[in-house]
């Protein structure tokens, strides 16, 4: 019914830039919290950040002040820019949402992952 679809993900050094997306599709009505977690080998996943249907965003203290979290309420997608990456930023990243859909279903949806590596 709705799907989330993440891309962005890939290779880069210590220090380097990444920008993920996220778009949702399918039967949509309105979706409120977006959001990105990321789950490293051998740990629980964890919350990165979350935004708004408005625009609010939450960042997890370990990202603050290096990565942004963006939205485009009319493409239904978000963004994840993050700078500075350091080999701790190593996960699969994942995108969340919170959609009511069409028929008026409250749906929590996340998407497949996208691998993040950083090398030192």
């Amino acid at each position: 019914q709705v799907q989330l679809v993440e891309s962005g993900g890939g290779l880069v050094q210590a220090g380097e830039s990444l920008k993920l997306s996220c778009a949702a599709s399918g039967s949509i009505f309105s979706i409120n919290v977006m959001g990105w977690y990321r789950q490293a080998p051998g740990k629980q996943r964890e919350l990165v950040a979350t935004i708004t249907s408005s625009g609010s965003a939450n960042y997890a203290d370990s990202v603050k002040g290096r990565f942004t979290i963006s939205r485009d309420n009319a493409k239904n997608t978000i963004y994840l820019q993050m700078n500075s990456l350091k080999p701790e930023d190593t996960a699969v990243y994942f995108c969340n949402a919170g959609v009511t859909t069409v028929a008026r279903v409250q749906l929590n949806v996340w998407g497949q992952g996208t691998l993040v590596t950083v090398s030192s």
